[in-house]
């Protein structure tokens, strides 16, 4: 019988211009966004009134969402930074890989050319201790799961 597979164990490459990642910008504290959604279209058919057709429309997805710890000094927040200041958009593919408890990858999502859409803080509170969230938002062109 299979083992489940725990979600807790994965890595974020961003794969922009063939550049080697820096190993802060690869760990992430929670990716949300792996979804792809078929639209549908809803046919009545002609003479029966106990069901329709529905045919597919198109393909439709949601923002990849990225949490961390905020990084002092990460090449990606100062792409996130320039990106949003100067309203100059550079695309890069981000390869999300699921990795078993011995680091070997089990599963994989590519999402391709992904820019940023939103950059958002964490709510300063000086009355509770707690670590500052950095939430990165992209958006991209497409979604290719693959199941290794």
């Amino acid at each position: 019988m299979a083992e489940p597979i725990l979600g807790m164990r994965f890595a974020v490459l961003f794969l922009a211009g063939g550049a080697v990642p820096n190993p802060i910008d690869l760990r992430f504290r929670r990716v949300s966004g792996l979804a792809i959604d078929v639209d549908t279209e809803v046919l009545p058919q002609g003479g029966a009134n106990t069901y329709q057709l529905q045919l597919p429309k198109g393909v439709r997805h949601g923002n990849l969402v990225l949490e961390r710890g905020m990084v002092i000094g990460s090449p990606l927040s100062l792409e996130f930074n320039a990106s949003l200041s100067s309203f100059k958009f550079l695309t890069s593919n981000v390869l999300i890989t699921l990795l078993s408890a011995d680091n070997a990858p089990l599963a994989a999502w590519l999402f391709m050319k992904a820019w940023p859409v939103k950059w958002a803080t964490s709510d300063l509170d000086a009355s509770e201790p707690g670590l500052v969230i950095d939430t990165l938002e992209l958006a991209y062109t497409r979604m290719q799961p693959m199941r290794l």
